[in-house]
Protein backbone atom coordinates (compact mmCIF):
# COMPACT_ATOMS: atom_id res chain seq x y z
CA UNK A 1 0.00 0.00 0.00
CA UNK A 2 1.60 3.32 -1.15
CA UNK A 3 1.25 6.35 1.70
CA UNK A 4 1.91 6.36 5.28
CA UNK A 5 0.07 6.10 8.60
CA UNK A 6 0.47 7.87 11.58
CA UNK A 7 -1.07 6.75 15.35
CA UNK A 8 -1.68 8.86 18.42
CA UNK A 9 -3.75 8.73 21.96
CA UNK A 10 -6.20 11.42 23.13
CA UNK A 11 -5.80 12.40 26.43
CA UNK A 12 -3.94 9.62 27.86
CA UNK A 13 -3.02 8.65 31.26
CA UNK A 14 -1.42 5.46 32.16
CA UNK A 15 2.39 5.02 30.81
CA UNK A 16 2.18 1.49 30.41
CA UNK A 17 -1.03 1.66 27.60
CA UNK A 18 1.11 4.62 26.17
CA UNK A 19 3.90 2.90 25.62
CA UNK A 20 2.33 -0.31 24.56
CA UNK A 21 0.53 1.74 21.69
CA UNK A 22 3.96 3.37 20.81
CA UNK A 23 5.79 0.14 20.50
CA UNK A 24 2.96 -1.80 18.05
CA UNK A 25 2.99 1.56 16.07
CA UNK A 26 6.27 1.39 15.63
CA UNK A 27 6.13 -2.54 15.00
CA UNK A 28 3.76 -1.92 12.19
CA UNK A 29 6.01 0.98 10.45
CA UNK A 30 4.34 4.32 11.31
CA UNK A 31 5.87 6.80 9.86
CA UNK A 32 5.39 9.12 13.86
CA UNK A 33 3.31 8.96 16.15
CA UNK A 34 1.56 11.72 18.40
CA UNK A 35 -0.54 12.69 21.31
CA UNK A 36 -3.16 14.82 22.12
CA UNK A 37 -3.16 16.59 25.73
CA UNK A 38 -1.71 14.00 27.86
CA UNK A 39 -1.53 13.88 31.21
CA UNK A 40 1.97 12.15 31.51
CA UNK A 41 5.15 12.67 29.62
CA UNK A 42 5.96 10.47 27.10
CA UNK A 43 9.15 9.72 28.81
CA UNK A 44 7.01 8.06 31.49
CA UNK A 45 6.23 4.81 28.59
CA UNK A 46 9.73 3.73 28.19
CA UNK A 47 8.83 0.50 30.73
CA UNK A 48 6.37 -0.88 28.06
CA UNK A 49 7.77 0.54 25.51
CA UNK A 50 10.84 -2.13 24.92
CA UNK A 51 11.11 -1.33 21.49
CA UNK A 52 12.57 2.24 21.84
CA UNK A 53 10.09 4.11 19.46
CA UNK A 54 11.31 7.35 20.41
CA UNK A 55 14.34 6.93 18.85
CA UNK A 56 12.86 5.11 15.77
CA UNK A 57 10.06 7.78 14.77
CA UNK A 58 9.45 11.87 15.36
CA UNK A 59 6.93 12.14 17.99
CA UNK A 60 4.63 15.11 18.43
CA UNK A 61 2.73 16.13 21.27
CA UNK A 62 -0.46 18.25 21.05
CA UNK A 63 -2.00 20.41 24.06
CA UNK A 64 -5.38 20.33 22.80
CA UNK A 65 -7.41 19.35 19.55
CA UNK A 66 -6.79 22.69 18.20
CA UNK A 67 -3.35 22.12 17.83
CA UNK A 68 -3.52 18.98 16.08
CA UNK A 69 -1.39 19.45 12.70
CA UNK A 70 -1.49 16.60 10.07
CA UNK A 71 0.23 16.52 6.91
CA UNK A 72 -1.39 17.47 3.79
CA UNK A 73 -3.79 14.65 3.02
CA UNK A 74 -3.71 12.79 5.66
CA UNK A 75 -7.05 12.16 7.25
CA UNK A 76 -7.86 11.64 10.62
CA UNK A 77 -9.29 8.54 11.43
CA UNK A 78 -11.02 7.94 15.42
CA UNK A 79 -11.09 4.85 16.74
CA UNK A 80 -14.04 4.26 19.16
CA UNK A 81 -17.29 3.03 19.68
CA UNK A 82 -20.21 4.66 18.53
CA UNK A 83 -23.44 4.43 17.35
CA UNK A 84 -22.64 5.75 13.40
CA UNK A 85 -18.75 4.69 13.21
CA UNK A 86 -18.04 2.40 10.65
CA UNK A 87 -17.33 -1.37 11.55
CA UNK A 88 -13.28 -2.23 10.68
CA UNK A 89 -14.16 -5.17 8.24
CA UNK A 90 -15.94 -2.82 6.35
CA UNK A 91 -13.54 0.66 6.23
CA UNK A 92 -11.54 1.04 3.23
CA UNK A 93 -7.85 3.07 4.93
CA UNK A 94 -7.11 5.96 3.59
CA UNK A 95 -3.44 5.57 1.61
CA UNK A 96 -2.29 8.93 4.23
CA UNK A 97 -4.12 8.25 7.59
CA UNK A 98 -3.56 9.40 11.49
CA UNK A 99 -5.32 7.06 13.65
CA UNK A 100 -6.54 8.15 17.08
CA UNK A 101 -7.33 5.98 19.83
CA UNK A 102 -9.18 7.99 23.40
CA UNK A 103 -7.07 7.17 26.58
CA UNK A 104 -8.05 4.28 29.08
CA UNK A 105 -12.06 4.35 30.59
CA UNK A 106 -12.72 7.40 28.62
CA UNK A 107 -13.40 7.72 24.69
CA UNK A 108 -12.58 10.40 22.38
CA UNK A 109 -12.96 13.73 23.01
CA UNK A 110 -15.67 15.67 21.70
CA UNK A 111 -13.19 17.96 20.62
CA UNK A 112 -10.95 15.35 18.27
CA UNK A 113 -13.94 13.27 17.50
CA UNK A 114 -15.14 16.58 15.33
CA UNK A 115 -12.02 16.43 13.87
CA UNK A 116 -12.13 13.25 12.64
CA UNK A 117 -12.82 12.65 8.88
CA UNK A 118 -13.67 9.11 9.60
CA UNK A 119 -14.45 6.76 13.07
CA UNK A 120 -14.22 3.02 12.59
CA UNK A 121 -15.24 0.29 15.58
CA UNK A 122 -13.96 -3.44 16.11
CA UNK A 123 -17.40 -5.26 16.32
CA UNK A 124 -16.89 -6.88 19.89
CA UNK A 125 -19.20 -6.97 22.54
CA UNK A 126 -16.98 -4.35 24.97
CA UNK A 127 -13.88 -2.25 24.66
CA UNK A 128 -10.65 -3.56 25.15
CA UNK A 129 -7.53 -2.15 25.75
CA UNK A 130 -5.90 0.62 23.50
CA UNK A 131 -2.54 -1.68 22.76
CA UNK A 132 -4.65 -4.09 21.80
CA UNK A 133 -6.97 -2.17 19.65
CA UNK A 134 -4.31 -0.49 17.88
CA UNK A 135 -2.80 -4.17 16.77
CA UNK A 136 -6.29 -4.78 15.34
CA UNK A 137 -6.88 -1.71 13.32
CA UNK A 138 -2.69 -1.63 12.23
CA UNK A 139 -3.28 -5.51 11.65
CA UNK A 140 -6.77 -4.48 9.39
CA UNK A 141 -4.38 -2.18 8.02
CA UNK A 142 -1.93 -4.38 6.37
CA UNK A 143 -4.24 -6.91 5.46
CA UNK A 144 -5.98 -4.64 3.66
CA UNK A 145 -3.23 -3.49 1.10
CA UNK A 146 -3.68 -5.96 -0.92
CA UNK A 147 0.19 -6.76 -0.68
CA UNK A 148 -0.54 -10.74 0.66
CA UNK A 149 -2.76 -11.81 -2.15
CA UNK A 150 -5.88 -13.85 -0.92
CA UNK A 151 -6.53 -16.12 1.20
CA UNK A 152 -6.70 -19.97 0.11
CA UNK A 153 -9.82 -21.47 -0.57
CA UNK A 154 -10.01 -24.32 1.72
CA UNK A 155 -8.39 -24.38 5.12
CA UNK A 156 -4.48 -25.06 4.95
CA UNK A 157 -4.54 -24.81 1.17
CA UNK A 158 -2.13 -22.85 -0.71
CA UNK A 159 -2.15 -18.88 -0.95
CA UNK A 160 -3.77 -17.26 -3.72
CA UNK A 161 -1.88 -15.33 -6.16
CA UNK A 162 0.22 -12.90 -4.10
CA UNK A 163 1.76 -10.03 -5.93
CA UNK A 164 5.09 -8.91 -6.99
CA UNK A 165 7.55 -6.02 -5.26
CA UNK A 166 6.69 -2.77 -6.01
CA UNK A 167 9.55 -2.04 -9.20
CA UNK A 168 10.28 1.94 -10.33
CA UNK A 169 9.62 1.98 -13.72
CA UNK A 170 11.03 4.59 -16.04
CA UNK A 171 10.16 8.40 -15.83
CA UNK A 172 7.08 9.63 -17.13
CA UNK A 173 8.38 12.67 -18.63
CA UNK A 174 11.91 13.28 -20.14
CA UNK A 175 13.68 16.01 -18.41
CA UNK A 176 14.04 18.69 -20.91
CA UNK A 177 16.49 21.18 -19.37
Amino acid sequence: MRGYFAVGMDGVSKPMNLGNLMRIANAFDASFFFTIAPQLKLSEARHSDTSATQGALPLYTYRNAEELRLPIGCRLVGVEITENAVELPRFRHPQRAAYVFGAERHSLSPAILSRCEFVVKIPMKFSINVGMAGAIVLYDRLLSSGKFGDRPVVPGGKPGHVPPPHTWGAPLARDRR
